[in-house]
């Protein structure tokens, strides 16, 4: 469930991420895309790790 949803997320925030690399004015959308798409990358490897059990 969690990898869903955090599946959906990444490719949301790479959508934004292209459409305001398209759109010459709305580049700070495409800053904010790609922030929030390493955000999100981040919290998913954080919680893999957190799962993982030697």
């Amino acid at each position: 469930m969690v990898w869903k949803v955090l599946g959906g997320l990444l490719v949301l925030w790479l959508v934004v991420s292209v459409a305001g690399a398209l759109v010459k004015g709305l580049f700070w959308l495409a800053v904010i895309g790609g922030v929030l798409f390493v955000a999100t990358a981040a919290i998913g490897w954080a919680k893999d790790k957190k799962q993982i059990k030697p």
